[in-house]
């Protein structure tokens, strides 16, 4: 790969994170706070994305759940917040919590241990039969949700107030969206790590050959678990950030439309280059606000133009701007 095109990509990519970073000072400056807003969705999104390409791109898990573990952790901090605010009994007389250092790893514990029930059974298939397996468990996660009349049901569950962090109000906009920056970057790390680690590695190798896998002695069924879980956790993660930025938490957020969402912030992004879903979620948003815009039909002209560049842009747009479309920048 020419180095001028690598240069090119890191140059780009230090440019969003600028640009991200400076999304408050400017929406400020030009008394526009739904710019926040809207981009601080993004980010969040980008989480989740970061947590699919683990095991869509490096895995080759092409999974239809991911929304299950996302709605799991936004319904955690619902649930818990309800309770806390109204004073009542959830488990042993506790009566929940609204301090996002324990609300936020209980969420992702709660996705992490649907994602270890769902990937037991899903992962001792592949190809279409895992993504209907998977399909079929966010479903009825769903519905599920659908059926809880306790916690609004159909109609979903409004949050009293965001998370507190340790005692700190996170209903500022501007601190909630430099927290919500802060996370991508560290996701984004904490994946590249691991994608770069020995456990990384056995993943990309099963990816390839799983046959060869088991020969050199590895266990391809427990690396993969391994990764699903961890991919689980993380889109818990995005879902309790979901929850506080829209103060709001429905069963919408498991139905699998939310899962092909995250698909397509992958795949727009770039497949397997981790930092490729952050594009991906910057871009989408920038779509779907211009279209908007521009038309009240705005999702007929859209999925054409995702179309159009899944086909012409095999490596999404940090694949275009690298000049590859296989490993992680």
């Amino acid at each position: 790969m020419p180095s001028t095109l690598l240069n090119r990509a890191n140059l780009a990519t230090a440019a969003l994170l600028i640009a991200l970073a400076a999304i408050p000072p400017v929406a400020a400056m030009v008394d526009d706070p739904f710019l926040v807003t809207m981009v601080n969705r993004a980010l969040i999104y980008a989480v989740a994305a970061l947590a699919l390409d683990l095991v869509m791109g490096y895995g080759r898990l092409v999974s239809f759940g991911h929304a299950a573990f996302f709605g799991l952790g936004a319904y955690t901090v619902g649930i818990l917040s309800t309770h806390v605010m109204q004073d009542m009994p959830l488990v042993f007389g506790w009566t929940g919590s609204n301090e996002a250092l324990l609300v936020w790893p209980l969420a992702m514990t709660v996705s992490a241990a649907y994602a270890l029930l769902v990937g037991l059974i899903s992962l001792r298939t592949s190809g279409v039969y895992f993504i209907m397996i998977t399909l079929a468990f966010g479903q009825l996660i769903f519905y599920v949700f659908v059926s809880l009349d306790g916690y609004g049901g159909e109609d979903g569950l409004p949050l009293w107030l965001r998370n507190t962090l340790a005692g700190a109000d996170l209903g500022n906009a501007t601190g909630f969206y430099y927290l919500c920056l802060a996370l991508v970057i560290a996701v984004w790390a904490l994946l590249s790590r691991v994608v770069d680690s020995r456990f990384g590695r056995v993943i990309q190798g099963c990816r390839q050959n799983e046959r060869r896998m088991r020969a050199l002695g590895y266990s391809p069924f427990g690396y993969k678990l391994a990764a699903f879980v961890l991919s689980g956790a993380l889109t818990g993660l995005a879902g309790a950030l979901i929850a506080n930025h829209t103060e709001f938490v429905s069963p919408s957020l498991m139905a699998w439309p939310q899962s092909g969402e995250f698909m397509i912030i992958v795949l727009l992004g770039g497949l397997t280059t981790l930092v490729g879903p952050i594009y991906g979620a910057v871009a989408l948003l920038l779509l779907e606000e211009t279209l908007v815009s521009v038309t009240e039909h705005w999702q007929l002209v859209l999925g054409p133009v995702l179309i159009a560049a899944v086909l012409f842009f095999r490596g999404g747009i940090y694949g275009a701007l690298s000049g590859r479309g296989g490993s992680h920048g």
